[in-house]
């Protein structure tokens, strides 16, 4: 049965309010039941091979695609059912509350002088090596997690649910976990991990250009934010960074914000040396609070244009 009413639209715009309100869920929360899974998979699967590599991505990515989809079909035989279905499932994959709260947490701890703490949380953000990190370069890392984290956790699965339904919602989720996983540029995963890593690119080409544009747009409405300068450091150093996504995010924010990213950063004892992205100040501890800010406004404005986007696509049946 299809109902006329947008379901769909309905449900990303509940379930983005789920994340404000709620976060993330606190036990046995779905995507790490899922990467404990693919870590089974990974050791059962593993080699130095990128066919391997491609055939672990495929066995992690279809399950949750394909039940998605049955998801959806059953929630739509029952009326609302298809804005609950994706209400609870854009809460699961969406990271916008967590996002936010660690990298406020991180700006507490270093407010209060607390560099351990801060170094202790931002794993949780970030693969970079904390412990050899100043004040300085732990702030860095949390503004440009946040910018790059505003696409991942927030503005691609949204669009991926707009554009699919909860298949959508559930195969990015996928993706990006999968990314997470083995997508690194090591001895380990650098043939492995290479069709996730590709995917994950693929998958976040469109909504990490939309991220970026979002942050120009809503610049002005952060203190000290700046349109214009937003949308020229996109322009010039969008490109500066090794992903062809993440630097994009990065240059945006650096931009509305009127400061200097980008830099050496170390991974796993790995160096790597980013162009500079923006040309402002390098980030002190309240830009943390800035950037967050930025995100919020970024993670409504996307949930809007994800619920009008859902039901122009679907013509007003808003099919979940």
């Amino acid at each position: 049965m299809t109902h006329r009413w947008p379901w769909l639209a309905a449900g990303l715009l509940a379930g983005v309010a789920l994340d404000a309100v709620a976060g993330d869920p606190r036990r046995n929360h779905p995507v790490a039941l899922f990467g404990s899974a693919a870590s089974r998979a990974e050791r059962r699967l593993w080699a130095a091979s990128r066919g391997r590599g491609a055939v672990f991505t495929a066995a992690c990515v279809a399950p949750p695609v394909v039940a998605g989809a049955a998801l959806a079909a059953a929630a739509r035989r029952v009326p609302a059912g298809g804005a609950l279905a994706a209400a609870v499932t854009t809460w699961t994959v969406l990271g916008g509350a967590g996002l936010a709260a660690e990298a406020t947490g991180i700006a507490r701890a270093l407010s209060g002088g607390d560099l351990a703490a801060a170094r202790a949380r931002l794993p949780a953000l970030c693969g970079r090596d904390p412990e050899s990190l100043d004040e300085a370069e732990i702030t860095r890392a949390t503004v440009e997690s946040v910018a790059e984290n505003t696409c991942d956790a927030v503005v691609a699965p949204l669009l991926w649910g707009a554009a699919f339904g909860v298949p959508g919602l559930l195969g990015y989720r996928a993706v990006n976990t999968l990314d997470a996983m083995v997508g690194h540029r090591n001895s380990r995963y650098e043939q492995f991990g290479w069709a996730s890593a590709r995917l994950d690119d693929a998958a976040n080409l469109l909504p990490a250009r939309v991220t970026a544009r979002l942050a120009a747009a809503l610049a002005p409405a952060v203190s000290g934010g700046h349109r214009g300068r937003a949308l020229a450091a996109l322009s010039r150093d969008g490109g500066s960074h090794p992903s062809p996504n993440a630097g994009r995010c990065e240059a945006a924010f650096a931009g509305a914000l009127g400061l200097r990213l980008g830099g050496v950063n170390v991974y796993g004892g790995r160096v790597e040396e980013r162009g500079q992205l923006g040309d402002g100040a390098p980030p002190a501890t309240p830009d943390i609070h800035r950037a967050v800010q930025l995100s919020r406004l970024i993670t409504w404005t996307a949930a809007v244009l994800a619920a009008v986007a859902a039901w122009l696509l679907r013509g007003g049946s808003g099919r979940a």
